[in-house]
């Protein structure tokens, strides 16, 4: 994508991929991957298929529909020179049928302008009301650090400068310096945001952090068989409660919450936030090369990747896929197959040490993944670590 080195010249949609339009963002608060759309990035409308550019948005969005997501649409930099005609926008909504619009949970627009505004009462009589109840409009950027990670955004600079831009008008001078205050020493109870060594120093050598224990288990005993596990997003503020809770060495009865998705976001979110990924910044090259191995040669390329995890690492990883090979076992119920666990923990697995995996990336993230849910008998069948233990 836009200076994206990962980028291959046979991507399929290369001709408009190249150019950084449409990019993946992490995930937002409640645990929903995130698609950044920036009108900034678009070329000359004679430079640009604007065909293949609503093909190459659906190819992208194809990989996510089946789960809740959320769109983030960069509205500065659309001029009369690289404006989509009005009757091409008519044939991309009506081309975006109920499968895309089914699971996109919350759209941003932006720095809306009028022109949004006009083409938002040409569009009225198309547009559903429960569609239009999930349109919310942002006049600056830093609106967003709400909703989303703001950090994995990789927003564009042009329209960080429009922000300051406007904030600087809207003040009648520049953004004042925003003070951010020091970041606060963990607590001794702290599982999220903390590394898996010092869960451990804090309770008493175990490997398996706590939160990873709970949530598996609870997800064993009741979310083997529920279709869409994982697929799911949870509220916000009760993901937050449970966070808390936790970090705080207070006990959590996911029970008390009547939503099976709980458990799930909160395994998912203490992925994502650990201050290095399970897979280490180490690995993260060696992963983006699994594609270009030869088919028969890729579970034992899998296997030796793995090999060279911190023993720590390795524990926790092999705990945690033995569990999801559980769920991928129970597919014909739950529709969790290792190819769908994937598209959901690639990227809570493994990250890049700056930005975040680009779009090209989540091939390779994904398929190794797949790999070592599917084949996770042959994977970790040769190593064993003292105290280890199993779901």
């Amino acid at each position: 994508l836009a200076g994206d080195p990962e980028l291959n010249i046979n991507h399929p949609y290369y001709d408009v991929a190249r150019h950084g339009i449409i990019q993946l963002a992490g995930d937002d608060n409640s645990g929903r991957k995130v698609i950044t759309f920036s009108c900034c990035r678009m070329p000359p409308s004679h430079q640009l298929n604007h065909t293949r550019l609503l093909e190459y948005l659906k190819y992208t969005l194809d990989q996510y529909v089946e789960n809740d997501y959320t769109v983030v649409y960069f509205h500065y930099g659309l001029k009369s020179l690289n404006k989509p005609s009005l009757k091409w926008l008519q044939t991309a909504y009506k081309e975006f049928d109920r499968k895309y619009k089914k699971n996109l949970k919350a759209l941003y627009v932006v720095h809306p302008t009028n022109f949004i505004k006009i083409l938002w009462n040409i569009f009225k009589p198309l547009i559903s009301h429960k569609f239009g109840k999930k349109i919310t409009y942002l006049n600056y950027l830093s609106d967003l650090r709400e909703h989303l990670k703001y950090d994995q955004l990789n927003i564009p600079q042009e329209v960080i400068r429009h922000d300051e831009n406007l904030r600087g008008k809207q003040k009648g001078k520049l953004p004042p310096v925003v003070k951010v205050p020091p970041p606060r020493p963990p607590l001794p109870t702290q599982q999220f945001g903390v590394s898996l060594q010092y869960i451990k120093d804090k309770n008493k050598g175990e490997l398996i952090p706590p939160v990873v224990k709970e949530t598996v288990s609870y997800l064993k005993r009741k979310g083997l068989q529920v279709e869409g596990l994982f697929r799911r997003s949870a509220s916000i503020q009760t993901i937050k409660d449970v966070q808390k809770l936790y970090n705080q060495g207070k006990s959590v009865n996911f029970d008390d919450y009547h939503d099976i998705h709980i458990p799930a976001v909160i395994l998912k979110t203490f992925l994502r936030e650990l201050p290095q990924p399970l897979l280490t910044f180490e690995c993260y090259d060696h992963i983006l090369g699994i594609t270009s191995v030869e088919s028969s040669l890729r579970v034992t390329r899998c296997k030796q990747i793995i090999q060279g995890l911190p023993e720590h690492n390795y524990v926790v990883l092999k705990y945690l896929i033995c569990f999801l090979h559980m769920v991928s076992q129970e597919s014909i119920y739950n529709r969790m197959t290792a190819s769908s666990l994937a598209c959901v923990f690639g990227l809570n697995l493994s990250w890049p040490s700056k930005g975040t995996a680009s779009l090209s990336a989540l091939v390779p993230l994904n398929l190794f993944t797949e790999l070592l849910i599917d084949f996770y008998t042959n994977i970790f069948n040769s190593r064993t670590v003292p105290g280890e233990i199993l779901p």
